[in-house]
């Protein structure tokens, strides 16, 4: 089997990566993934990285929407194991940190074990909420959650492990707030910011105006919708967006397409009408490296 990059050398490729896009290079895209299967899928067809989504974590280890049920040993066990499969850097949900300063210390120790290349953590309240559910999300006071990022930035051991602080404070106090609490991460450290928004009109000057407020990279959820979900990847850069994370694809799909080859096995009795829309065996065992694993069992005849 081909040899895996060092975690090291995946932290160092996504930090040029990000630096290259917030000089005016296209943004980098991370299709969300839930499990290793989809990120096998993600580095198949071609992209530069992965991004593991806590939701569709949630959805797939307990079946539960995300409302702060997953704990830190969940999910930085299952980043180890997505990590493991791919030679793509891996940026993974850290959610609020699991815990204060001194959880955030135990939370960057885990995931940088994992061989994740970068977390996000987020200012909100414990037990946290999906962004993307109804409602603005309430977040800690301004001095706490700045602690917590330099906590986390004092944690890591491997400096080309990157932090990128979350607020989620502007549905509830405004952009300037956002802006200012995103001012202060990059003062803290942190190695990129992820101003998380809703759909609206002025959605892509919003971004514009976050790029321009800082000195690092940005960070944007595509399934904030509204002029998002129809602008091309390659002209993300034009309104400062130097990572685009894309968490709900493949789990909405993925779901999508599991309920309705359930259907037509219970209404049919048979599934003849989603075979074309199936991968075939080889197809399926080529994903998740069965050539490879067959060539490495060739060497050792028994």
């Amino acid at each position: 089997m081909s040899a895996m990059p060092t975690p090291t050398q995946l932290r160092t490729q996504l930090r040029a990566r990000l630096k290259a896009a917030q000089q005016g290079g296209t943004a980098l895209i991370a299709p969300g993934v839930f499990d290793g299967y989809g990120a096998r899928m993600v580095q198949q067809q071609g992209f530069e990285a992965v991004y593991m989504t806590g939701n569709g974590v949630s959805a797939s280890l307990l079946g539960t929407p995300d409302v702060g049920l997953i704990d830190l040993s969940l999910m930085s066990g299952h980043a180890r194991r997505v990590a493991s499969c791919v030679n793509l850097p891996l940026i993974c949900d850290a959610d609020t940190g699991y815990g204060n300063v001194v959880g955030v210390k135990r939370t960057i120790e885990e995931f940088e074990a994992a061989g994740v290349a970068a977390i996000h953590m987020e200012d909100q309240i414990s037990p946290k909420r999906c962004a993307q559910l109804p409602g603005d999300r309430s977040v800690l006071p301004f001095r706490e959650a700045v602690a917590k990022i330099e906590a986390a930035v004092a944690a890591r051991k491997d400096d080309q492990f990157m932090i990128i602080a979350r607020t989620d404070s502007v549905g509830a106090e405004g952009l300037a707030a956002g802006i200012l609490r995103a001012q202060a991460f990059e003062k803290a450290g942190a190695d990129a910011v992820f101003v998380e928004l809703k759909a609206h009109s002025g959605l892509l000057d919003d971004l514009k105006h976050i790029a321009q407020s800082l000195t690092i990279p940005c960070t944007v959820n595509i399934d904030a919708g509204g002029p998002l979900l129809g602008l091309p990847a390659s002209e993300l850069h034009q309104h400062g967006v130097a990572l685009a994370i894309y968490p709900a694809l493949l789990r909405n799909a993925v779901g999508f397409a599991m309920r309705e080859a359930l259907q037509h096995l219970q209404t049919d009795g048979h599934t003849l009408a989603v075979k074309p829309r199936q991968l075939s065996a080889k197809e399926y065992n080529d994903c998740l490296g069965l050539p490879e694993v067959e060539k490495w069992e060739a060497k050792f005849p028994v």
